[in-house]
């Protein structure tokens, strides 16, 4: 036997082409017979040739990988390289401390980051567990995965499609293709018709794909695919083959970390040579370097961070946002494009009737979704829907040519909940008949059905055949008096143009009939036209009583001279909450595309009835990116806000593109086909409730009410976190800079070091710590959504807060020298060391300080920095509006950060084991007094900067 290859034919392309071929063609070169299928033996060959239908998925990352991944920062780096130098040079608490730290920080980063990479074994839920196929004849049931290529399989409404499957039969087949494709409606499938190669997956209708869904009809088909060649394991590819790539956020703090890194190794190099030029003892110099160091490095800055990062998580889940990656917390508020799915995202996914037309009027349709609630207007206004008769007969065929029901369960009226069986269009109809009062089960009790021709992609129409029996309640019996009691009535529901030829009559508005004439099918089929360029999906419905029971063999005969009633639109309705959230969002400078596998015209009509389109802007569609390459389709981006029909690769397209032109890209998505192009962007956002395992385990951002108004809440949130990340980066770096610069300068001026490496990681971590953490819990400035996003180059450290730093440099070390300055002075007058009319600044730099325990001045230094960090902590919670305007007391977490920090400061210069280790004294009231006064100052100085950093935003 000729050896069968994976695909039956040995080219990508032709391997693309299934759908384009005949059905003799297909099993020609799948080697299969179309009654017997393949054999046991041949069956087990190529399952063991070729491999079990499934996913295979990358090794998840190990413990030690996601170990290094938190370890892989500078400033976490420079933190291990000072610990390992104290504990050289014998400071074991030094050491400690630090790497307590370090540990800290990569624990919490790993259990909040701990993702493992779910995406391919969700993928892999979706595959049918069991598939029924024919071999060697006869029908078995099989587990799927052991479906080879030339297997003949089986469907029946309710099944999963076990792998891609061209088709060789279809009975009024439909598949709900919705995750694969984004469609809305289930697709009917046509096994005859042979397509051309380069039809898009959305237009595949002689193919089923893997993982999608029959939701109507049977079928017959020949497997093609299988595993990872199937649609969903290209999908599955792409996503093994998305880098995740690191958030600005983290690329700014890795930029930060280096900067801070070299600056402090230049300067301790300069101090440690200055030191040892002035005849310092060169070990000594080393420990003041390291000091420096210490100094230099905001050692609580990455948990800080972390620990932020986890609170705005807790933040964002009361947004109904959940965040799978820490660092992605922020990354939404930076975000300048949404490229968002249309169906079940920007609209409901629910199938709503919101148009009728009978008799020349429209009557249009509110409410949403399958909760029977509305009511009916015309030209604006309400109307009772008793007084057009007609209208009722239009819901009452509708409801009748129907196999969809609404299933209602609770008690009460606000515990009562609805859920739509069955196909969402025919749904759609059953709910818009009961606003009108109308039961579906009522309407079947009262004329049961007794024979259908079932609707076909052939026929475009169905018909069902129902006995007059006596309803229960008089006003909803169109059709029934006592002369037509156990006559029958015929309904048609289909394509507009073809129930219209069917008819000879039509139906007025006052449920009488007249003759159909050539003026009145041109209206019926302008009504059409106009409601299709709305973007609704229009049925046309009739009808015709007959006494006796039609023949069902003798369709012509049923089918004629039927009563044309009227036309019913439904649509997909977009969410009430959108368009408020898209103004918002543009109000931010925010761009929200949509991208959709829908057709262009109903995708622009939702687009257009949003606000979602700008002037100028156009629509896209798949086919024609396809002749574009990678830079026209980079420029055409930026003014296009409508993508249609796409496929999963034109959505990584997209991404790129928009990338590429320098956009943070965040896409939302709730099905498999958004999974590769969420994983890409910058940050993936997935719907919780509708969304797909596959896109859920693919995002940075679940959204757990899949509103898409929770995005732009989220948005506003991300903006918030980092605006608080840039609060306390400002007032961890402006005082470690200080501390650097009070080190750095009394080191050059030949005085003792004002503070040791104990003390300065006591600041570092607990003085600055807390305060830190209550910085995270800020509100947000008013104006946050009202200002653009910020450019994805732009550092933390930008010009504003550069000059911040500046000030609070000089006036943190301008105090902290005073203090320490006053405190020798004091230190010297006690030992009589001051000689009586000697200038005290003169005497102090040209004193040989060598071997003297400056404990008080230490001490003051200590204090005075403390609680210059702890004054300003609340002047920093907004750049630019004063804490006065804020409210000093308004943030109750800083109250508790500082009267905590305020007690561990006490506690270090009163406890008396403690006094040794810090080398610090209980202060006298003089010393406190001085002490309070200088500290006042860099509070003072950012609330005077808040004053000139207005005035320049207002010229």
């Amino acid at each position: 036997m000729e050896k069968f290859t994976p695909t039956g034919i040995s080219s990508q392309k032709a391997r693309e082409s299934w759908h384009a071929l005949g059905a003799e063609d297909i099993l020609s070169e799948l080697r299969t017979m179309s009654e017997r299928g393949l054999s046991s033996e041949e069956a087990a060959r190529r399952l063991q040739e070729y491999g079990l239908n499934q996913l295979t998925e990358a090794p998840p990352p190990t413990f030690l990988q996601m170990l290094w991944e938190q370890l892989n920062n500078f400033v976490v780096i420079m933190l291990i390289i000072a610990a390992v130098i104290s504990a050289v040079l014998g400071d074991v608490v030094e050491a400690a401390a630090i790497l307590a730290i370090v540990v800290l920080n990569a624990t919490l980063g790993i259990i909040q980051e701990r993702r493992a990479e779910q995406a391919l074994a969700a993928l892999r839920k979706l595959a049918a567990p069991e598939a029924h196929v024919i071999r060697d004849g006869s029908r078995i049931t099989i587990p799927s995965r052991e479906l080879v290529p030339g297997d003949l399989v089986l469907l029946e409404a309710g099944n999963y499609i076990p792998a891609d499957v061209r088709l060789l039969e279809a009975v009024n087949l439909r598949v709900e293709e919705a995750a694969l494709t984004g469609e809305s409606v289930p697709v009917q499938k046509d096994a005859t018709i042979r397509l051309e190669a380069d039809v898009p997956i959305g237009d595949r209708r002689n193919t089923a794909f893997m993982g999608t869904l029959v939701s109507y009809g049977r079928g017959r088909g020949v497997v093609v695919d299988t595993g990872m060649l199937t649609q969903i394991g290209m999908i599955a590819k792409m996503l093994q083959s998305v880098e995740q790539e690191p958030t600005p956020l983290q690329r700014r703090l890795d930029q930060l970390g280096k900067m801070l890194g070299w600056a402090c190794l230049v300067i301790c190099a300069v101090v440690f040579a200055v030191g040892w030029l002035r005849g310092y003892n060169p070990l000594e110099m080393f420990i003041v370097a390291v000091s420096l160091a210490i100094a230099a490095v905001p050692e609580g800055l990455p948990a800080v961070v972390t620990i932020s990062l986890a609170l705005g998580m807790r933040e964002m889940i009361k947004r109904h946002a959940l965040i799978r990656r820490l660092s992605s917390v922020e990354t939404l508020g930076s975000a300048t494009v949404i490229c968002s799915d249309k169906t079940g995202t920007l609209t409901q996914n629910e199938m709503t009737a919101t148009r009728m037309w009978v008799d020349g009027k429209f009557i249009h349709i509110t409410g949403t979704g399958y909760t029977p609630q509305g009511e009916f207007r015309r030209d604006g206004a309400p109307v009772n829907i008793a007084d057009y008769p007609g209208m009722l007969t239009n819901l009452w065929v509708a409801t009748l040519n129907n196999d969809a029901a609404l299933e209602i369960s609770g008690e009460s009226e606000l515990e009562r909940t609805y859920r739509m069986v069955g196909d969402p269009t025919e749904g759609s109809m059953i709910v818009a008949a009961a606003k009108a009062g109308a039961n579906f089960e009522d309407l079947n009790t009262a004329y049961p059905r007794t024979q259908e021709i079932p609707f076909d992609s052939a026929r475009k129409r169905m018909i069902t055949i129902h006995r007059i029996a006596k309803p229960r309640a008089e006003d909803i019996s169109p059709f029934y008096d006592e002369r037509n009691r156990e006559w029958y009535v015929i309904t048609a529901k289909g394509a507009p143009d073809l129930v219209l030829n069917l008819c000879s009559q039509y139906q007025r508005i006052d449920d009488h009939t007249a003759p159909l004439d050539e003026a009145q099918r041109k209206r019926v089929l302008e009504a059409n036209d106009a409601m299709t360029q709305d973007a609704l999906r229009v049925l046309g419905m009739a009808y015709r009583i007959t006494p006796d029971l039609p023949d069902i063999e003798d369709v012509a005969a049923i089918e004629e001279g039927l009563v044309f009633v009227g036309l019913i639109g439904m649509i997909d309705p977009p969410r009430p909450e959108v368009p408020p959230a898209l103004e918002t969002g543009r109000r931010a400078g925010i761009r929200t595309v949509m991208i959709t596998g829908d057709y262009p015209n109903t995708a622009r009509a939702i687009a257009e009835s949003i606000g979602l389109i700008s002037p100028g802007h156009k629509v896209l569609t798949g086919s024609e990116m396809n002749s574009m390459d990678d830079a026209t389709l980079t420029s055409r981006v930026m003014d296009t806000d409508v993508f249609a029909r796409v496929s999963p690769e034109h959505k990584m397209r997209i991404v790129e593109a928009l990338r590429a032109n320098g956009q943070v890209v965040a896409m939302t998505g709730d099905g498999v086909n958004d999974a590769p192009s969420i994983k890409r962007a910058d940050i993936g956002v997935a719907m919780g409730i509708t969304g797909t395992d596959v896109a859920k385990e693919s995002a940075d951002m679940v959204l757990t009410d899949d509103n898409y108004a929770s995005i732009v809440s989220a948005v506003e949130q991300g903006r918030i976190i980092y605006d608080n990340i840039r609060k306390f980066v400002f007032f961890l770096l402006s005082s470690n800079v200080a501390e650097i610069m009070i080190i750095f300068l009394a080191t050059l001026a030949g005085l003792p070091a004002p503070l040791t490496a104990i003390q300065l990681l006591w600041l570092n971590l607990l003085t600055d710590g807390a305060p830190a953490l209550a910085l995270a819990m800020e509100k947000g400035d008013p104006d946050i959504m009202k200002r653009k996003p910020r450019p994805a180059s732009e550092p933390i450290v930008n010009k504003s807060m550069r000059l911040g730093i500046i000030v609070q440099t000089i006036a943190q070390t301008g105090a902290t020298l005073t203090a320490f300055a006053l405190g020798l002075l004091w230190h010297l007058k006690q030992g009589d060391a001051l000689p009586p009319g000697a200038n005290p600044i003169l005497f102090l730099l040209q004193y040989d300080w060598r071997g003297v325990d400056a404990q008080t001045a230490e001490t003051m230094a200590f204090i005075t920095l403390s609680l210059c960090e702890l004054f300003r902590a609340y002047t920093v919670r907004s750049e630019r509006v004063s804490v006065f305007k804020l409210g000093v007391f308004s943030n109750r977490y800083m109250q508790y950060a500082v009267g905590l920090s305020i007690v561990l400061m006490l506690l270090v210069v009163s406890v008396p084991f403690l006094q040794p280790i810090f080398n610090t004294h209980f202060m006298t009231g003089q010393e406190w007094a001085t002490v309070l006064g200088l500290a006042l100052i860099p509070a003072a100085s950012e609330e005077i900067t808040k004053v000139y950093l207005r005035w320049r935003d207002r010229n």
